[in-house]
Order: structure tokens, then C-alpha cells, then sequence
């Protein structure tokens, strides 16, 4: 075995899973998980777990499943994580803890995330259950969003002893992970749905169908219900738009409504009548995790899909495997390009997009070089779906029916980082709703500060 090498990882032919939509990567066997964490040094000062924005024990647990106790190895995760199997899958390791991996300075990083998949698949597989509170502490506490965040805080608080309600605003809980990350990548009903019943079997009670703000109040929550604190984990659902011409013709989608649709409503599946328009050329604006979803999501209901970002391939902020796996699977990149107007046709249909070459001038506030227009290159791409993928923000329900909830400028939530503290006694936030769009392992490692602070307060 070369040390200095990983193991690889089975997947799917490109050909053939860019019809389907089963799970593009097929994980590690018992086999292929030991000869991987072999590899790992066992670092004295692992960095790794610096990089890990929960903290996970990762040389502990790679060390459980070399030696081949997999269920410990689950038990070490567990200490920092309620979501393995979902960070093993979707985490952007090569910015965390692998890229700070020390086998990777002469060599390849481990595949901590394959690891962490490997072990929390097991689990599930092998009916293992998380370790719960021996008792409750008398004290009630309510989570807003049963996303990453939510789910997260939500579980730390139970295995602390806290009597926790979710309160879900959709028919289902999971948040961005039922509606916005594919089946392709993150399957429904084995992964998510799984870990979902891990948090309540730590004795956390989900309500869904309550629109908070709508349904009730955060203060009715803390004066009526008889909740001691609240921690706000409502992402940010709340798509952005270009606001160009042409805009708001038919079949022009955000990415957020197009793969909610697919996801969450399973427009993909013939079994369900869920519309969606699956487009015949189809182009995806922007260069993030979520366009290369919507794009792949696209390309697998049958389109050319053409993926528009204003600047090169280096600068693209999705993940190097998604832009990978999308290249793969045929999906066409138009860099260095910018739309400036969807083009209509006679009954208010996309018929096109307008598009102008761009090229990189100095660096913007971001450190990313600035992109400049390059005059008179304008050019039309013929498509009849565009989907805008460009970001997204809090929905203003929630911070505009809370007394004494203080808002930046994005109407994202202010709230104390290492803690979640908000401007409103006793309610916490964290996530999305804080930060803006952002990834799922930084939404939960603001669920567990948010549940540190929660504690914290309660204590006192």
C-alpha cells in the first residue's frame, strides 16, 4: 500500500448516474476503511482537529475503526457531532480538516470525511444509538429551523438534560437538507432521515407546520409556552436575484425553488406529481455548491446544462469535487462570463440569455480578483430555463415579529459568535439566519455554540 497515496473511493460511471439520481459515491468497505486509516500518523498535535469546526477527536476515531471497533469509533464522533453521516458526505474538508492534515504536506491528505461516512453508515446499519441524558433538568428550551444548526443545538442541549421542542416551519424536518442538497448527494430516507431520528431518540420532540412568526411568536414562546430560552436556527431561504432584464419571464427559477421542488416535493420521481419545468438547455448562474446541485439536478431531468460564473475556474467557491463530478457528467462551464438579460419570446418565455465576457482586474474586498466587462464581446446562449443561483438571506419573519431582536443590514440576526447571544434575553441564534448562506458544518458548529451559551445562561 502506498502510504502517501488514499484509498480511492467507488462511484457511479459518470454515464450512468448522470441519469439516475442514486448516490454518486459508494463510500469505503470494512476493507478499504482500515488500509485508510492506517495511513493517518496519529499526530501528538493533531491539526486536523483544528480545522474541524466542531472538534471532532478525528486520530481517536481513526484509531477505532484501524484497530476494527467501528462502534466506538461512532461513540467518539458522537461526543461532537449529531450528524455524521450528513458531514461525511457534504463537508467541505479539503478547506478544513483535511487541508490541514499532516500526511498531506509530502503526500495526500486522509480522507477524514470517507472515514467519518464509513463509520456513522455502520451505525445506522448496525441499529447503534446514541448515548442520551440519564435524566432532564426541569429546564424547557425551543429551537427554531430543523436544519443543521437547529438539529445540532438541539441534540447537544438533550444529551445535556434539556427538555427540547423543534419547531419546523415545512411539512418535513431535515431544512436545507431535505430541500436543497440532492439525492444524489445526501440520500433522503437512508442518511438524513436517519440521523434526524438519532436527535430524537436523544429525547428532542419535533413539531413541523409552525411558521414562527406566523403560527406564534418568539415571545409567546418564552411568556405563554413556558420556555426558558430559544435558539434561532432558521437558515437562510430567502433567494437573491440579478435584476436584469428579462428576469421575471417563465422559466426563470431560483435555485432555491427549483431544488426544493426536486428534493423536498420529489419532482424528479414519475410517482409524484410535483411539477417542475426540466428545461431542454438549461443555464445555471453562479459558481457555488449550490449551483453545481441545481445544475446536475438539471442535467439528470434530461437538459444540456450550462453552468455561467463571472470569473475562472480558480475562483469558483464550489467544492473541487462537485465542479469535478459535474465536468464528469458533461455539464458545459462558461467562465469568465456575466448575463446581463434573459431573453423573452413573444408569450413570456425564456428563449435565451444575454451574456458579456468578462476579464479579472484587481482584487475586491473579498481578496478575489475584481471581474471587469470586456466591451462589445456580448453573446446569446439559446436555452429555455435559467436558474439563478446567487445566493440567498434570512427571511425578515421571524427578527420583525420579535420584540427587542436586533438586525444588521442583510436583516441577518446579530448574534455573539462563541455563544449565539442575541440582543433579547434568553434568545440564542446561530446558523444562517447570522451568517448568511453558508455551509452545513458551520451552521453546526454555531448550533453548538449556541447550545454552550443556552447552558451557560440557565445555569446561572
Amino acid at each position: 500500500m502506498d502510504v502517501l497515496k488514499k484509498v480511492p473511493v467507488r462511484e457511479q460511471d459518470p454515464k450512468e448516474r448522470a441519469t439516475n439520481f442514486d448516490e454518486v459515491c459508494l463510500g469505503y468497505n470494512d476493507e478499504e476503511a482500515k488500509c485508510e486509516a492506517q495511513r493517518c500518523l496519529k499526530c501528538k498535535n493533531p491539526q486536523c482537529v483544528k480545522g474541524c469546526p466542531v472538534a471532532i477527536s478525528i486520530p481517536e476515531f481513526i484509531q477505532k475503526v484501524e484497530d476494527g471497533d467501528v462502534e466506538e469509533a461512532y461513540k467518539v464522533i458522537g461526543k461532537s457531532s449529531a450528524l455524521p453521516a450528513i458531514c461525511g458526505r457534504v463537508c467541505p474538508q479539503e478547506s478544513q480538516c483535511e487541508g490541514k492534515c499532516i500526511r498531506g504536506i509530502k503526500g495526500e491528505p486522509i480522507s477524514i470525511g470517507k472515514l467519518e461516512r464509513y463509520v456513522a453508515d455502520w451505525a445506522r446499519e448496525n441499529n447503534i444509538e446514541p448515548e442520551k441524558a440519564s435524566e432532564l433538568n426541569g429546564k424547557k428550551v425551543a429551537v427554531i429551523g430543523s436544519g443543521p444548526s437547529g438539529l445540532t443545538c438541539a441534540g447537544d442541549l438533550a444529551k445535556l438534560g434539556y427538555d427540547v421542542t423543534i419547531f419546523e416551519a415545512l411539512h418535513e424536518a431535515g431544512g436545507v437538507l431535505v430541500y436543497g442538497i440532492p439525492e444524489f448527494r445526501l440520500p433522503k430516507q437512508t442518511v438524513v432521515k436517519s440521523e434526524i431520528e438519532n436527535v430524537k431518540k436523544l429525547g428532542v420532540k419535533i413539531e413541523t407546520n409552525v411558521i414562527i412568526g406566523k403560527s406564534i411568536t418568539i415571545d409567546q414562546l418564552l411568556d405563554d409556552e413556558g420556555f426558558d430560552a430559544v435558539f434561532i436556527g432558521s437558515g437562510a431561504g430567502l433567494p437573491r436575484f440579478m435584476g436584469i432584464p428579462g428576469e421575471s419571464a417563465n422559466g426563470v427559477f431560483s435555485a432555491n425553488e427549483y431544488l426544493t421542488r426536486s428534493n423536498l416535493m420529489k419532482a424528479f420521481d414519475d410517482e409524484y406529481d410535483t411539477p417542475i419545468v426540466a428545461g431542454k438547455k438549461v443555464a445555471v448562474v453562479g459558481g457555488g455548491n449550490v449551483a453545481m446541485d441545481a445544475a446536475r439536478t438539471a442535467l439528470r431531468l434530461g437538459a444540456e446544462v450550462h453552468v455561467i460564473y463571472r470569473r475562472s475556474e480558480s475562483e469558483l467557491p464550489a467544492r473541487a469535487e462537485e465542479v469535478h463530478h459535474a465536468k464528469e457528467e458533461g455539464i458545459i462551464f462558461d467562465l469568465l462570463t456575466n448575463p446581463t438579460e434573459v431573453l423573452v419570446d413573444d408569450n413570456g418565455w425564456v428563449k435565451g440569455i444575454r451574456c458579456i465576457k468578462m476579464e479579472l482586474g484587481e482584487p475586491d474586498e473579498s481578496g478575489r480578483r475584481r471581474p471587469v466587462e470586456v466591451q462589445g464581446s456580448e453573446f446569446d446562449i439559446e436555452v429555455d430555463t435559467v436558474i439563478m443561483s446567487l445566493g440567498t438571506s434570512p427571511n425578515p419573519l421571524i427578527s420583525s415579529t420579535t420584540i427587542g431582536l436586533d438586525t444588521d443590514r442583510r436583516k441577518c440576526i446579530i448574534a455573539e459568535e462563541s455563544t449565539g447571544k442575541t440582543s433579547k434575553e434568553a434568545v440564542y441564534a446561530g446558523g444562517d439566519a447570522v451568517t448568511g448562506a453558508a455551509t452545513v458544518i458551520l451552521a453546526m458548529e454555531a448550533g453548538k455554540a449556541g447550545a454552550k451559551g443556552i447552558h451557560e445562561f440557565l445555569l446561572k
